[in-house]
C-alpha cells in the first residue's frame, strides 16, 4: 500500500502550528501517527497538508493532575505520578512498540472505526463507498441502510473512559483562542464528526481534579487479543470511599458505540441503597442496557453488550463486600 503525496509541516511550538493551521482549510494533525499513518495508506480520507506537533513542547507537561496531548502513552503506563486508573487503562492499548509511539491526544481523537470503512481503497471500490469515506459519492451508511445522515461508525479508543470516570476536564485551543469542558461533552454522537473541534483547534492537555487522588478505580476491557487490538468494549469505575462507606461512585464505557458512554447517573443512583454485590449486578445491568453497539466490528452487537455487563462487575469487583 503506497502512502498517497501530502506536504508534511512541522512547527517548533503552538503558536506556529496554530498560525499555520489558520491558513489551511484542509489538513491532519499528527501526533504519533499510529493510527493516521496507517489509515492514509488505505487511502482513507487523506489530506493534502499534515501538521506534526512532535516538536511542540508545550503539549508535553506530565504532573498527577495535568497531562499533555504529546505525552506518549508508554509514559503515562510507566509514570509514577499519573492516577492508578489512568496508568492502568494505559498499559492495556495495544503493545508496546505502539504505545511507545501513540499519544494521548491521538487516542482522545481517535477516528471511529466500522467494517465497511477500514479496508483498503481497492476493497471498498469493489463493493461501493459507505457514509464515512469521503468520496462525494453520496453513498448510504452499510450498518444501517436507507439514511445517510449519521454514522454508526464505533470510537474504540480506551482512555477516553477512564477520564470520563474520573471527571477529568480537557482544554482545546486554536488560533481564536483557547476553550475548557468536562471530558464527556468532547465527544458527538456522529461517527464523522467525532467530537467538537472546530477546524484549526487541537487538544491541548487532559486535567484530573485535585482531590483525584482520593479515588480509586479499575479498568477492564473486551478484545479478540490481550495485545494489538482495539476494545471491543470496555468499562472503567472509579469510586470514593469514606468512613468504609461509597462517597462517590462513576462508571463510563467505551468501544460500543460512536463515542464513550458515561454512566455516572446510574452510577450515583446505586449509591443510596448499596448493597455490595446486588448493588453491583443492577448496575452492570444498567449500564448493559444503556448501550446500543451495532454490527461494524468483529464480535456481534449481542454479545459486546452482555460482556459489558460482566466487565463493569469485575471493574467494580472491589466494592462487593461494602
Amino acid at each position: 500500500m503506497r502512502m498517497p503525496p501530502f506536504t508534511l509541516h512541522t512547527p517548533e511550538n503552538l503558536a506556529q502550528a496554530l498560525s499555520l493551521a489558520s491558513e489551511m482549510d484542509n489538513f491532519d494533525w499528527v501526533a504519533g501517527g499510529t493510527d493516521l499513518l496507517p489509515n492514509y495508506k488505505w487511502h482513507l480520507n487523506p489530506k493534502p497538508n499534515v501538521i506534526s506537533l512532535a516538536k511542540v513542547q508545550e503539549l508535553t507537561a506530565l504532573s498527577s493532575t495535568v497531562i499533555g496531548a504529546m505525552v506518549r502513552v508508554h509514559d503515562l503506563a510507566n509514570s509514577e505520578e499519573i492516577h492508578p486508573l489512568i496508568r492502568e487503562t494505559a498499559a492495556t492499548i495495544a503493545s508496546v512498540m505502539i504505545r511507545r509511539s501513540a499519544t494521548v491526544g491521538g487516542n482522545i481523537c481517535l477516528d471511529t472505526r466500522c467494517y465497511w470503512f477500514n479496508q483498503t481503497e481497492e476493497w471498498r471500490r469493489s463493493i461501493d463507498w459507505c457514509h464515512k469515506c469521503d468520496c462525494d459519492t453520496g453513498a448510504d451508511c452499510r450498518v444501517v441502510p436507507n439514511q445517510n445522515t449519521l454514522c454508526v461508525a464505533t470510537y474504540q479508543a480506551d482512555l477516553a473512559a477512564a477520564f470520563i470516570a474520573l471527571d477529568a476536564t480537557i482544554h482545546l485551543a486554536s488560533g481564536d483562542g483557547t476553550r475548557s469542558m468536562p471530558f464527556a461533552d468532547f465527544f458527538q454522537l456522529d461517527g464523522m464528526t467525532r467530537n467538537v473541534l472546530k477546524l484549526g483547534e487541537l487538544v491541548t492537555h487532559v486535567t484530573l481534579p485535585e482531590d483525584s487522588v482520593n479515588w480509586e478505580g479499575g479498568y477492564q476491557k473486551l478484545r479478540l487479543r490481550e495485545t494489538w487490538d482495539f476494545p471491543e468494549a470496555g468499562v472503567a469505575a472509579a469510586w470514593k470511599i469514606e468512613d468504609g462507606k461509597i462517597a462517590a461512585l462513576r462508571v463510563a464505557s467505551t468501544g460500543c458505540e460512536s463515542i464513550p458512554g458515561d454512566h455516572s447517573e446510574l452510577a450515583e443512583g446505586a449509591i443510596g441503597e448499596w448493597n455490595g454485590k446486588q448493588s453491583i449486578r443492577d448496575l452492570a445491568e444498567g449500564v448493559r442496557k444503556a448501550v446500543k453497539p451495532v454490527s461494524n466490528t468483529y464480535f456481534p452487537p449481542a454479545y459486546r453488550r452482555k460482556m459489558l455487563r460482566v466487565l463493569t462487575r469485575r471493574a467494580l469487583s472491589p466494592l462487593e463486600h461494602l
